[in-house]
């Protein structure tokens, strides 16, 4: 399951440059066309199981682990800083609320064990999530009028 998931994080760093209204909607799209399928792979395994709870941890378990892996420094043993950073503004912007796009039932579940094992699994790192509906919502040309 989660078969190279970690290359969903592959077009991180074009996605998140200037990010606005108008590019993150079309990011999201091409996004969603290309690796929608792991997320609705991860929220019908969750629907289709008795022990949702642990379902969910388990998936959570092997996404962190597998964007672990692709992303850690074999020099310094862990992940730098500002690709953390990186990670993290992905998950939010990205990750999260594609879960939450799949509009399906678990989706929450999933969503909610996948950031609190990001947070465990990853130093600094205590992040939340919105829908991407809300994130659009919050553009007006450029992200929240900073950048």
């Amino acid at each position: 399951m989660l078969d190279h998931v970690e290359t969903v994080f592959e077009e991180m760093k074009p996605m998140m440059k200037k990010l606005k209204k108008k590019t993150y909607e079309t990011n999201m799209e091409e996004f969603l066309e290309k690796h929608g399928h792991y997320f609705y792979e991860m929220t019908d395994h969750v629907g289709n199981v008795d022990d949702k709870s642990a379902a969910a941890d388990e998936l959570a378990r092997t996404f962190t682990e597998k964007v672990e892996k692709a992303y850690i420094s074999p020099k310094k043993g862990r992940i730098e800083p500002v690709v953390q950073l990186d990670l993290n503004f992905f998950m939010i912007y990205y990750i999260f609320p594609a879960i939450l796009k799949t509009e399906h039932e678990d989706a929450r579940l999933v969503t909610d064990h996948l950031r609190d094992e990001w947070n465990r699994r990853f130093k600094d790192s205590n992040i939340q999530y919105t829908d991407y509906d809300s994130l659009y919502a919050s553009f007006r040309e450029k992200i929240f009028g900073i950048f």
